[in-house]
């Protein structure tokens, strides 16, 4: 069913462009095929194929027929090209690219977000934070990238990741030059610092719709610098930050990495271990655990909440492990879950009691309020559905979410025995636009 569809891109295009069914689809294609003298023919099973994601880049020859029929490269469409840098560059896999070269690039929605892959080797040609490094002396040097990376997080929430992405990328930069020739004591400090930039930079680049291996690259390198540190909390903090990397695609994995962040040997502080046991109450939720044992374990979350000595601070990547996790973040979660159990009526009442108040960055209520569009979706109530969804749109198009634009994908595709309806025409349309620009 359409409803189910992996690639919604491709879906909108063709019924943007009248071929309302996948038979109607295959008519076209063949004739434009026959048209080009061409032999490519499909059947509905392969439209079904390329819908569903089964088939994420089409042959040689029915490349040529889609973008005969479209007018616009696959990627657009929502297909997804063979990701293998040295054989698209023609170069042998044990080469050394240039940082041109080594900045790979991946589209969502149709080029909507370009994101640089890059490791540490690339980073010193990135910016002018390593080159200035050595202007301070090593105290110096480590209150300045301290500061540095705080005004960073500050500009991710003002305009996006893909903004504030090359800012911590160079402050890594700067971390891993400087910190091979300190002085033990100074080195320390440099590496715990790095194991926060690390796993920000991790959540920029997930944020950004930058491939899964780009994500884990930069968690595991958060994870090893504080192994080196010494700093447990802040291991068992990127195990909980990749629990919520993984969204919906590994509920049992997700679990796995919360309770390992709960229950390993380190003591998370309250805040942060009440966002890890929000993560482990979504996990047991997706994966079919009795209620009963999901409200135990957010009762430990808001008890946490309760034990912290000091109110939530501000944004800040430096300051104490999840210092900014609030009641009305972990209420709003637990909306999440709520609707991931089969239970959209109260996720939707809890979304609108939380997203109505003044207590989220517009980014952060794009992102939930996508999901909000979603229970309504699933409760059938298409109009009000579509309304909170375009203004969730709005927001995310200004920062450039792809967390955001992703639950909307998924919203439209809810939404889709409704697609006649003036607000959800009007929703997919903008999608599709923001698609092709």
């Amino acid at each position: 069913m359409l409803e189910h569809t992996a690639n919604a891109t491709f879906v909108a295009a063709r019924i943007k462009r009248g071929w309302r069914t996948q038979e109607d689809f295959a008519e076209a294609y063949d004739a434009t095929a026959a048209a080009m003298d061409s032999k490519a023919r499909i059947s509905v099973r392969q439209v079904r194929r390329w819908e569903s994601g089964q088939t994420t880049w089409p042959n040689r020859d029915a490349r040529r027929v889609l973008t005969e029929m479209f007018g616009v490269p696959l990627e657009r469409l929502g297909f997804v090209p063979p990701f293998s840098c040295s054989a698209r560059l023609g170069m042998p896999a044990d080469a050394k690219p240039d940082l041109e070269d080594s900045m790979l690039r991946r589209t969502f929605m149709g080029g909507l977000l370009a994101v640089p892959m890059l490791d540490l080797a690339a980073l010193d040609h990135l910016t002018a934070a390593a080159r200035n490094a050595h202007r301070f002396s090593d105290h110096e040097l480590v209150g300045h990238l301290r500061a540095a990376l705080d005004e960073t997080a500050r500009m991710d929430l003002r305009t996006g990741s893909h903004r504030a992405m090359p800012a911590a990328l160079g402050i890594l930069s700067a971390i891993s030059t400087t910190a091979r020739d300190a002085k033990p004591a100074i080195r320390r400090q440099l590496l715990a610092l790095g194991s926060r930039a690390a796993e920000f930079t991790a959540w920029l680049h997930h944020d950004a719709g930058a491939p899964d291996q780009v994500v884990a690259y930069w968690h595991n390198q958060a994870k090893e610098w504080a192994t080196f540190t010494g700093d447990g909390a802040m291991h068992a903090y990127v195990l909980m930050r990749q629990a919520q990397a993984l969204g919906r695609s590994d509920p049992v994995r997700m679990l796995d990495l919360a309770r390992a962040a709960t229950g390993g040997p380190w003591k998370l502080p309250p805040r942060a271990r009440a966002e890890a046991l929000q993560q482990e109450a979504r996990g047991m939720a997706m994966t079919g655990a009795h209620p009963d044992e999901i409200a135990r374990v957010l009762d430990q979350a808001h008890a946490a909440l309760d034990s912290a000595d000091q109110p939530a601070g501000p944004l800040s990547c430096t300051g104490p492990l999840g210092d900014g996790y609030t009641r009305e973040r972990l209420l709003v979660q637990a909306a999440i879950r709520l609707r991931e159990a089969g239970r959209p009526f109260e996720a939707a009442t809890a979304f609108q009691a939380q997203l109505t108040t003044e207590a989220f960055a517009p980014r952060d209520r794009a992102h939930y309020s996508a999901f909000w569009a979603g229970a309504l979706a699933d409760l059938g109530e298409p109009d009000e559905a579509a309304a909170v969804a375009l203004e969730a749109l709005r927001i995310a198009a200004d920062v450039r979410s792809r967390q955001a634009l992703g639950a909307l994908q998924g919203t439209v595709r809810t939404l889709f025995p409704y697609r006649q309806r003036p607000q959800v025409r009007e929703l997919q349309e903008r999608l599709v636009t923001l698609a092709a620009g």
